[in-house]
């Protein structure tokens, strides 16, 4: 039987987890594994760590846009071969391969979310209305402290998902919001971002309180092309 190869890894405890997490396999790719190795399992490297797991996929995903690992179905995640490239500026292709995957996931959110906010002008009860007005007062209220109000963005897009009364596509919008998570906290950061965000939710939310289903869905297309905009061209994604 081979040795189990031993690994040098330390106990994140930083506030972005999954950043440290990614540069200490990065390091053990660059120093100890070759092209071909496969990486301990999920499971393993978050024990390894002491990390969720929701750490370690965003960290392999990544990874995984560096060129540096490839998720394999049935076989792990596989450590690839490093092009010169990738040596010389690891982060490069990363960069392109993000701005790519943050221009299709915003045009999938406007595929998506404009018809979900016209089904919520037509499903919503009183109580879904009065916790999407909770959640812009909360909001509000943030923004008026100075503070981001980042969970309070991404609770009110979840609210409008879950008023249109279908539970599968509140998944799809968990996995895109997980995605664009690193991209909508950096843009809502930008002078000027969380007011047009709030501005925007309102819009949603009095097209919605008036049953304009067409008005609703208008407004959250309006809503996530004024994100589009701010973010591809104001947020570090733009050529």
């Amino acid at each position: 039987m081979p040795t189990p190869m031993k690994y040098n890894f330390e106990v994140v405890r930083k506030n972005k987890v999954y950043e440290d997490v990614a540069k200490q396999i990065e390091r053990q790719i660059l120093k100890k594994l070759k092209p071909g190795d496969k990486l301990p399992s999920e499971r393993e490297l978050a024990e390894m760590l002491q990390v969720s797991r929701s750490s370690i996929r965003d960290a392999i995903r990544g990874l995984e846009l560096m060129g540096l690992v490839e998720p394999r179905q049935g076989a792990g995640t596989i450590v690839r071969g490093l092009s010169a490239e990738s040596l010389l500026n690891p982060f490069a292709n990363a960069l392109k391969h993000r701005q790519e995957l943050v221009g299709e996931l915003l045009d999938f959110r406007k595929m998506l979310e404009p018809p979900l906010a016209a089904r919520a002008a037509t499903h919503a009860s009183p109580d879904e209305i009065s916790e999407m007005e909770e959640i812009l007062r909360r909001q509000e209220e943030k923004l008026s402290d100075g503070e981001a109000a980042i969970a309070e963005d991404a609770e009110f897009h979840y609210s409008v998902a879950l008023a249109s009364g279908n539970s599968v596509v509140l998944k799809l919008l968990d996995v895109v919001m997980d995605l664009l998570r690193d991209t909508r906290e950096r843009s809502l950061q930008l002078a000027g971002r969380p007011q047009k965000s709030l501005a925007g939710h309102r819009r949603i939310l009095a097209a919605i309180k008036r049953h304009d289903a067409e008005a609703a869905k208008a407004a959250m297309r309006r809503h996530i092309e004024d994100i589009e905009e701010i973010v591809i061209d104001k947020a570090g994604f733009s050529p």
